[in-house]
């Protein structure tokens, strides 16, 4: 798959709003990777296809979960719309034919975060909570943290996450608290 046909896959699948939110990704993710020497073109890549299965009905995206046997939490069934990232990744694999791992993975974790997470997976993550059209408090400096640093950037954007899921008393999945601890792991070993 290149960026030509997953730009049209993304137009075609996605509602306006969600494209255009897709676009603010890409955009971002495309500026970061610049600034870090990451690959321009797996994160633009990534970002175009990482919410292709967004808009999927939940019902609909919990029954190809557990068909394409992606479930592995019981917080998955809990709150199913954490799986439209592995299920878009699953999807593209199988039919579109994208075999790049990486890109694979940024967008199967884009939601969630993931222990051990690769630079253009932390870019994914982060650029999907932050892209130019999101708008709420803190937004430019958790912007401007990915811009300074990658994994520092990824390590305040999932404790904005977390934050926001305990005021609002919801559920926190236990892939985003290992990330979290991975990603303190990983700032305090890297600030030594």
């Amino acid at each position: 798959m290149n960026l030509e046909q997953a730009l049209d896959l993304a137009a075609r699948t996605l509602s306006a709003a969600r494209y255009r939110h897709t676009l603010g990704v890409a955009a971002l993710a495309e500026d970061v990777a610049r600034k870090h020497g990451l690959n321009l073109e797996k994160a633009r890549l990534a970002a175009l296809v990482h919410d292709l299965a967004k808009e999927i009905p939940i019902e609909y995206q919990l029954r190809l979960a557990k068909r394409w046997q992606i479930l592995q939490y019981p917080e998955d069934e809990q709150a199913p719309a954490v799986l439209h990232g592995p299920l878009a990744a699953y999807w593209l694999k199988k039919y579109y034919g994208l075999q790049d791992e990486e890109v694979l993975a940024a967008v199967a974790h884009h939601t969630l975060g993931y222990p051990g997470m690769s630079p253009l997976e932390m870019l994914i993550y982060s650029a999907d909570l932050v892209e130019p059209n999101r708008n709420f408090p803190n937004v430019d400096s958790l912007r401007q943290a990915l811009y300074d640093n990658i994994e520092q950037g990824t390590l305040a954007c999932v404790e904005h996450t977390l934050n926001y899921l305990k005021q609002g008393k919801r559920m926190i999945h236990p892939i985003t608290r290992l990330t979290h601890e991975d990603l303190q792991r990983r700032f305090k070993f890297g600030a030594k």
